[in-house]
């Protein structure tokens, strides 16, 4: 066999896998890979766009967080100024109950006294007849009991 025919040989069958590659298997290669390329892309900016995402709701959940705690700083500003209020107004009912019950005792105290005064005229009413029954007994003098009888009326 002659080298050159084997060499023109192979170099032909070198040439047809060649052309046969180029034209058959390397196309759907080619597009293959243009597929896989523009998938990498769209994952790639999908991701982009997740982490824009993400980045955007996690300042939005920083500014919920901030409006609730504004929120929950005027609620407890709220409570404590409640809290004030009832237990000055709790304050105040007290007071006016103790200005109540000390109205009361001082008018008991008036009334008791008023009683007592009372009793007090009764007995020396008393004391003033029995020492006007005595006067009586011994002496019988009108001038001299109405003079008795008038500073013992002042005295009362």
């Amino acid at each position: 066999m002659n080298i050159n025919l084997t060499l023109i040989a192979q170099l032909i069958a070198f040439a047809v896998f060649v052309w046969f590659t180029l034209r058959f298997i390397w196309p759907p290669l080619i597009n293959a890979m243009n597929e896989r390329k523009a998938k990498i892309a769209d994952g790639l900016a999908a991701a982009e766009q997740g982490q824009q995402a993400q980045a955007q709701a996690q300042k939005e959940a920083e500014s919920v967080l901030q409006q609730a705690r504004v929120q929950a700083a005027e609620i407890k500003s709220n409570a404590e100024k409640e809290a004030t209020q009832i237990v000055d107004q709790a304050r105040a009912k007290g007071r006016a109950e103790a200005e109540r019950q000390l109205t009361a005792a001082q008018a008991e105290i008036v009334q008791e006294t008023n009683k007592a005064r009372e009793g007090l005229r009764a007995k020396v009413a008393e004391l003033v007849v029995a020492g006007a029954e005595k006067i009586l007994q011994k002496e019988i003098n009108a001038q001299a009991h109405r003079t008795i009888l008038n500073r013992v009326a002042q005295q009362i």
